[in-house]
């Protein structure tokens, strides 16, 4: 076995993202779900900002809801409510990637050391993987806002590494993310997978593993 571990990111390769942040924003929101494409597009510039450098996770968090706010014409009082129910409805989505749940019981049966690693809030990571049925199979969660490092930063692979105990070429990334998860991990010495959902399937991502 190549590999001892394996890293895996979690929206868009483990959950579902687009029907969970939808969820998430009908219930923040429930009079206007008419919205959520202007709220999807400005938290999506706002995150694609982030991976190359421009903002922290941290920041986009705060960000995008005061964009959006804004730019809807409500007043400023009114973001908090929303950031808070937005996170809070994040925490219960869960939609599976089709074949997520698949993979990672065919890595678990092979022995690999799985941990999900993540650009987010740590407990809220957690609980989503949780109610999706899948958080057992991971040794440990890697969230970038527990980490102190966001994706595709170094310093987040190299804790993640430190925490885990194992050397760079002893690891596999997969994810959905060219910058975030493949040149991220590389730049660290890992080996990575690019994880295409318009012509990929997890199962066959994984088939030589």
């Amino acid at each position: 076995m190549q590999y001892k571990a394996i890293f895996i990111d979690i929206d868009d390769t483990l959950l579902d993202y687009i029907p969970c942040c939808r969820a998430a924003f009908e219930a923040a929101l429930p009079e206007h779900p008419e919205y959520f494409d202007f709220f999807f597009e400005i938290s999506g510039r706002l995150f694609s900002e982030a991976k190359h450098g421009k903002y922290t996770i941290a920041e986009v968090m705060d960000l995008y809801p005061q964009q959006f706010i804004a730019a809807i014409g409500y007043p400023e009082s009114a973001v908090d409510p929303f950031k808070h129910a937005f996170r809070a409805a994040w925490g219960t989505t869960h939609t599976l990637v089709p074949g997520a749940k698949e993979m990672l019981e065919t890595l678990h049966r092979k022995g690999y050391r799985l941990f999900a690693a993540s650009n987010s809030f740590g407990h809220l990571q957690r609980a989503r993987l949780e109610k999706a049925g899948i958080l057992s199979y991971f040794e440990d969660t890697y969230i970038s806002m527990d980490i102190g490092y966001d994706k595709p930063d170094i310093r987040f692979y190299q804790e993640a590494l430190r925490r885990c105990g194992l050397q760079p070429n002893e690891v596999l990334m997969i994810g959905d993310s060219m910058t975030t998860d493949v040149i991220g991990a590389q730049n660290a010495g890992i080996d990575a997978r690019f994880f295409d959902r318009k012509s990929d399937d997890l199962y066959t991502l994984i088939a030589d593993l």
